[in-house]
């Protein structure tokens, strides 16, 4: 099966995730935050690199659980920038013969 290729917005959003992760384990070992979260430490490398940006949702569940963050705050950071939205359309004004 053939993976479709990322949009850049994956990509940034992937990105943010990993620096977030990588903040919010500071001084801890990427071994031990892994371990914490079941994961291998190469998964977490691969999670904090943005070369696995979009990982399951139960590998973000549970590193959220292993480094205190919430799930509201891992998608408050890392979800895309809001859109500006379009200016309404005015109603169309009936045309009187």
């Amino acid at each position: 099966m053939v993976r479709t290729p990322l949009t850049p917005e994956e990509r940034l959003r992937g990105e943010r995730l990993g620096a977030l992760l990588r903040a919010a384990r500071g001084e801890r070992s990427m071994a031990a935050v892994a371990a914490s979260a079941g994961i291998s430490a190469e998964t977490l490398r691969k999670i904090e690199t943005g070369r696995a940006p979009t990982p399951a949702f139960f590998t973000v569940a549970a590193l959220a659980g292993a480094l205190g963050l919430s799930l509201d705050e891992i998608l408050g950071s890392c979800a895309a920038e809001p859109a500006v939205a379009p200016a309404p359309v005015p109603a169309a004004v009936p045309l009187i013969a």
